[in-house]
């Protein structure tokens, strides 16, 4: 039997390339793990989606995969690649 995993509403903020395509510093998603979560930001802000392809993701500020689950309340960041020295 398969278990599933209850949609959280969490924080996602975003960081240099990830806010001009959308548009704003942060916002509240749900989704039941930490791809959820982005995958319904990229809906909302078609832009953000090549950016997230190549984003790093930190959960509570560490580091995670997309299939991280995530809690309700907790904070996702999407951090672009970023350049410079």
């Amino acid at each position: 039997m398969a278990t599933t995993t209850a949609a959280a509403t969490v924080t996602v903020r975003y960081w240099a390339a990830a806010r001009a395509a959308t548009g704003t510093d942060s916002e509240q998603r749900s989704g039941a793990t930490v791809g959820e979560v982005v995958d319904a930001a990229v809906v909302a802000h078609p832009d953000l989606g090549h950016v997230a392809t190549v984003a790093t993701f930190l959960l509570d500020g560490r580091k995670v995969g997309r299939d991280h689950v995530v809690a309700a309340g907790a904070t996702v960041e999407v951090l672009p690649p970023f350049a410079g020295g």
